[in-house]
């Protein structure tokens, strides 16, 4: 059975339009039809950035590192596509991607995956070297995520480690490994942060991934998703704040995040834990908490 509201999640327009047939299922592997997933990726980074004071002294660092989030996603979806080569036969949602459907060979996909690994690599020589050994502790985690999802409930949690790590990087690129606390709270943050956001994605495939038995924070919450998620934010919220607060001690500061807490106020309340289209656009909204965390970071990072 599959989601009578299910819609496809891809964009082919812009950039996808203008690619030849033969490109085109390349770029899709690489979820570049799907482009909220580089930005969640992107956010992190620019957090870690500009709340440890970087975000005019290193502005070029930005830019590099949007590239970066832009290719790494790429190269994980390529890589969590071969792993889920079969699973995703299974889900309505996803019996469509090149891998599964075929459209791509196995062989090509891992020199695409190659290819997409070396514009990353490009851009972490951009990096100093405390940046440059963050970057490299995610490897471990990004390889073992695609099979979270066979073993536990909560692979949205490992997601969430993965697609948070570039607080740490930012914030190591511009300080280094001096006072991590700040970092690190600002990342614990955002792991819930993926997690809340993340479960509102997986509602789409709640049905077919019971079916597959595939395991998803969605289905661990069953009817109390809603709550599930109020939590996740609130908790993220609470330890965003803890971390301005380690930059700078004032109640003043931590105003900066309320656009971004009535944003997440907002998504839960409109949450519709039925219907695909509500929850596919509910996520990404999410890109929208990115730019408002961004902007406190910003404002609170260059005040202290």
């Amino acid at each position: 059975m599959t989601n009578p509201d299910y819609i496809p999640d891809s964009e082919h327009r812009g950039f996808m339009a203008a690619l030849s047939a033969q490109l085109r299922p390349f770029a899709s592997l690489a979820r570049f039809d799907r482009p909220i997933g580089g930005w969640l990726l992107y956010w992190p980074c620019v957090w870690g950035v500009t709340l440890a004071g970087g975000a005019y002294s290193h502005w070029p660092l930005l830019l590099w590192l949007l590239l970066g989030a832009a290719s790494m996603r790429g190269a994980g979806c390529v890589y969590n596509d071969i792993i889920d080569r079969d699973l995703d036969a299974k889900v309505a949602r996803t019996r469509a991607r090149p891998l599964a459907s075929g459209a791509v060979s196995l062989r090509a996909a891992w020199i695409w995956l190659f290819m997409l690994c070396a514009i990353g690599l490009i851009v972490l020589m951009q990096l100093n070297p405390a940046a440059i050994a963050v970057a490299l502790g995610s490897i471990a985690l990004v390889a073992a995520y695609p099979f979270m999802k066979r073993i536990t409930w909560w692979p949205q949690i490992w997601l969430g480690l993965v697609f948070s790590w570039g607080v740490p990087v930012g914030w190591a690129a511009v300080v280094g490994a001096n006072n991590l606390a700040p970092a690190l709270l600002l990342y614990f943050g955002a792991v819930l942060w993926v997690v809340g956001y993340d479960t509102i994605y997986a509602l789409q495939d709640a049905e077919d991934d019971a079916l597959a038995g595939i395991g998803s924070s969605a289905r661990a919450m069953g009817s109390h998703v809603r709550a599930g998620v109020a939590l996740c934010y609130a908790l993220a919220l609470t330890l965003w704040c803890a971390a301005f607060w380690q930059i700078r001690p004032d109640g003043l500061a931590l105003l900066a995040l309320l656009p971004a807490a009535a944003h997440l106020a907002w998504q839960v309340i409109h949450l519709d834990t039925m219907g695909a289209v509500s929850a596919l656009a509910m996520f990404r909204s999410n890109r929208m908490t990115g730019l408002l965390v961004a902007l406190a970071c910003v404002t609170v990072g260059s005040s202290a």
